[in-house]
């Protein structure tokens, strides 16, 4: 569970894996050191100071992974040191992927200064003297902090320092898979069961690899995993996308990906369904979320069968009754629908 601890006598709001925490009910005069001390925890040693001490405010979730933590914070701006002495004393030798959600920070490590906004990631070691400061934008910052063992990174020699406080490219592929799943990681987390968590935090570890080699223009430094659950996730994230368009299928999937279909089998043999499987699902379950909305009553259940990418009314007849044991019409009767 995560180590996330609450407010003085209280524990952590929990959901599973997730555990979340907030200033809220905290004395104002005992706010801005508790939070002092939360992020010494449960980030790393730092010197904070904020203009808004007397009147702090923050909340932190967490999501503990097998391999990683995740943590999205939101707090009134501050600026935070750490100190050589600070190494000396405690150092995890943890790196750190930040992800600014709201507000501007500037990241200063080793000899790179460089300044973030919403949307951008950059990376920082708890092993070297680190200066952030949280702009005061007149509003709270937001940021998503993804903790990674340097250990576990295939950078080699000075790579990883190659890395610290600069520019990550969020607008290359691994970027764009990166940045929503690390904001809905902790939602998908509430539900998931050990086995799913753990892929949960694979992926994410793979997919911030494979941005550090795209930023290092050195693909080489992707294991032969990683490659292949970041393109999982691309191919993933090309079905949902296109999940409405009845030419969807593994002969436009593969085509999209550069690859045979024969390879595109092969690359799904060790997931829990097909790709042909894997579309079936997901149209019937937006068939399904349309059925019973109340605000498309005026559509057929034919029509909604075309407009999810199902050519003929009948297939989607077909595949629901045999998926939620019902015809669709059942449903948009509001009869109770078994799952899946």
């Amino acid at each position: 569970m995560p180590s996330l601890r609450g407010k003085p006598g209280k524990e952590p709001a929990e959901t599973g894996p997730v555990a979340t925490v907030d200033t809220d009910g905290i004395a104002l005069p005992d706010r801005f050191g508790w939070w002092s001390d939360m992020v010494g925890r449960e980030v790393m040693p730092v010197s904070i100071r904020s203009p808004h001490a007397r009147r702090f405010r923050g909340w932190a979730e967490a999501v503990e992974l097998p391999r990683s933590r995740l943590a999205a914070f939101g707090f009134s701006p501050l600026t935070a040191r750490r100190s050589p002495a600070q190494i000396r004393r405690e150092d995890p030798e943890d790196g750190f992927l930040v992800l600014v959600r709201e507000g501007r920070v500037r990241l200063e490590q080793g000899r790179n200064d460089i300044g973030l906004g919403p949307g951008d990631m950059s990376l920082f070691s708890s092993s070297k003297p680190l200066a952030c400061d949280f702009v005061d934008t007149g509003a709270p910052v937001r940021i998503t902090l993804l903790r990674l063992p340097l250990t576990l990174l295939p950078l080699s020699g000075n790579r990883a320092d190659r890395l610290l406080a600069e520019p990550l490219p969020a607008g290359t592929a691994s970027g764009a898979l990166l940045v929503p799943y690390l904001t809905s990681l902790p939602k998908a987390a509430r539900t998931a069961g050990p086995a799913e968590l753990a892929r949960l935090g694979t992926i994410a570890v793979d997919l911030a690899t494979s941005l550090f080699a795209a930023r290092l223009d050195d693909r080489s430094a992707l294991p032969a995993r990683s490659r292949r659950t970041v393109l999982l996730a691309r191919i993933d994230a090309f079905i949902e996308q296109h999940l409405d368009d009845p030419a969807l299928g593994p002969a436009a999937v593969a085509a999209h990906h550069h690859m045979s279909v024969r390879t595109l089998h092969h690359l799904f043999r060790d997931e829990r369904e097909s790709v042909a499987a894997t579309i079936r699902r997901r149209r019937l379950e937006r068939c399904r979320s349309d059925l019973a909305e109340p605000g498309l009553r005026h559509l057929t259940v034919g029509e909604i069968a075309l407009r999810r990418g199902f050519r003929h009314p009948a297939d989607l007849s077909r595949a629901f009754r045999k998926a939620y044991g019902v015809p669709p019409s059942e449903v948009r009767a509001g009869h109770a629908l078994n799952a899946p």
